[in-house]
C-alpha cells in the first residue's frame, strides 16, 4: 500500500497527492464562507474592510518571508531559475503595498490606526518561524506556495463563471484570481515538487505539516474577516 502510494505521488507530484488527501482542509481555505459571500455579492462592506486592513499589515510582514525563502533558494536549491522566481513575486510586493494603501484610502480606512488582530499575529509569527536559518528551502518553499496558491484559487472562484462578485471589489478579485497570478503559483508548485522529489522523509514530513499550518492560518484569518474570533 506504502508503495502504491508513493509511486501515486511520484507521478502526479506530492504536492496534488497532498492537495487530495487534505482537500477537505484545502477546500476550507479555498472556498471558506467569507470568499463565498464576496462571489455571491452578499459580502458585509465591515468584513472585506476587516479584511483589507488585517491584509495589509500580513503583506509587510510577508515581504522578509519571501526574503528569507530566496536566500534559502541562493544557498540551498538546486536550479539557478528558482531565484528569479521568487525575486520576481518578491518584487510584485512593492506594488502590492501600494495597492493596499490606495485601496485603504478609497475605503476610507486609516492604516495607521490599524491594529493586528490575533490571527494576524499568530500567521505572522508562524511565518517569522519559518525564517530560521535551521528550516529547510524545502520546507519553506512549500509554505511560500501554499500561502500564495490559496489566495490565488479563492479569489480566481470570486470571478469565475457564475460569480455575482459587487463591481467595486472585482479589481481586488483579478489581483490574485488572474492568469498570470495562476501561472506564477503553477511555478512555485514545480519549485515545491522538484524538491520534494528529492527531499529526505524528515523533510517531507515538516513540509506536509507546514502545509497543513498553513490551510489552518489561511482559514482562522478569513474567520477573522468574518468576525468569527
Amino acid at each position: 500500500m506504502e508503495e502504491k502510494a508513493k509511486a501515486e505521488e511520484k507521478k502526479i507530484g506530492m504536492i496534488e497527492a497532498w492537495l487530495r488527501k487534505h482537500r477537505l482542509q484545502y477546500d476550507g481555505a479555498t472556498r471558506h464562507p467569507f470568499i463565498l459571500t464576496i462571489r455571491d455579492g452578499t459580502v458585509h462592506t465591515d468584513s472585506f474592510k476587516t479584511w483589507l486592513s488585517q491584509d495589509y499589515l500580513f503583506v509587510r510582514a510577508f515581504v522578509p518571508f519571501v526574503a528569507s525563502v530566496l536566500i534559502k533558494a541562493w544557498k540551498e536549491s538546486d536550479d539557478s531559475a528558482d531565484m528569479e522566481v521568487i525575486l520576481g513575486g518578491m518584487a510584485s510586493l512593492e506594488d502590492e503595498i501600494s495597492w493596499f494603501k490606495r485601496e485603504a484610502n478609497k475605503w476610507g480606512i486609516p492604516l495607521s490606526d490599524v491594529v493586528p488582530q490575533q490571527a494576524n499575529i499568530n500567521y505572522c509569527g508562524f511565518m517569522e518561524s519559518l525564517m530560521r536559518p535551521d528550516v529547510e528551502y524545502t520546507v519553506a518553499i512549500t509554505a511560500f506556495w501554499a500561502i500564495e496558491a490559496v489566495y490565488q484559487e479563492s479569489f480566481a472562484h470570486c470571478i469565475g463563471e457564475g460569480s455575482k462578485t459587487p463591481p467595486e471589489l472585482k479589481e481586488t478579485c483579478a489581483r490574485w484570481g488572474n492568469e498570470g497570478f495562476g501561472q506564477y503559483c503553477q511555478s512555485l508548485q514545480k519549485i515545491a515538487n522538484r524538491r520534494l522529489q528529492k527531499a529526505s522523509d524528515d523533510e517531507i514530513k515538516k513540509a506536509e505539516v507546514v502545509l497543513l499550518s498553513v490551510l489552518e492560518h489561511e482559514i482562522e484569518f478569513w474567520n477573522m474577516s468574518r468576525g468569527n474570533v
